[in-house]
């Protein structure tokens, strides 16, 4: 089993409201990416296989960090959280928030409904989500040698939940507070992926990148 570096994609468009309009890095979300990149190849990290879904923001990351021959996999998409937050806003009435703040208290009561399968005709069911995560980083754990894979904060959230035994709430703890391009490795320990890297940002600890480490 070898171990996986997840990371989170850079910086999106933070003014979106919507699936599509989110689905692309911005400017600071492409430099965030260049610098991890840089500092991967500084430090010799050695990651024989790069993986990423297939959503645009995780492909221009891979990019923007230079990585090449990377496999794309539909597994490791992001939740769609804006759809599930409309879909709660027309069945319940509950607002979808315009700043930060208010996601912070948004985020886990959209979890929690969906876990508890109280989303009337979700696109997508927890269940899904949770076992699609499972079946995808096990595959890569088979692999020979270490694995990047870049994804998404939600995917990232569901795997430390897996590998933690987190119930929802502190799933959504975790979504909050992971930041954009930041790492987070499983190492097999006694046959199970372990968490032993948890919002790692190296490349955005100087002085004058500490604006760049983002959440949103």
């Amino acid at each position: 089993m070898s171990h996986i570096t997840l990371i989170r994609h850079g910086q999106a468009n933070t003014s979106a409201r919507d699936e599509a309009s989110y689905d692309r890095l911005s400017d600071l979300g492409h430099q965030q990416a260049a610098w991890l990149g840089n500092h991967l190849r500084a430090t010799d990290s050695h990651h024989p296989r790069v993986y990423c879904g297939t959503l645009t923001r995780h492909i221009e990351t891979a990019s923007s960090m230079g990585c090449t021959d990377v496999v794309q996999d539909p597994r490791l998409n992001e939740m769609e959280y804006f759809t599930l937050a409309e879909a709660m806003r027309d069945q319940i009435g509950l607002a979808i928030p315009e700043e930060r703040e208010g996601f912070v208290d948004h985020l886990p009561k959209v979890f929690a409904a969906w876990a508890k399968d109280e989303i009337a005709e979700p696109y997508e069911s927890w269940a899904s989500f949770e076992t699609r995560t499972q079946a995808a980083l096990k595959e890569i754990a088979a692999g020979d040698g270490p694995a990047l894979v870049v994804t998404s904060g939600g995917l990232i959230s569901m795997a430390l939940r897996q590998a933690m035994g987190l119930d929802t709430a502190g799933m959504a703890r975790l979504a909050l507070a992971i930041m954009n391009t930041s790492m987070h490795r499983l190492f097999p320990i006694g046959g199970h992926l372990s968490p032993v890297l948890f919002n790692a940002v190296p490349h955005l600890e100087a002085p004058d990148r500490h604006f760049a480490q983002t959440h949103l």
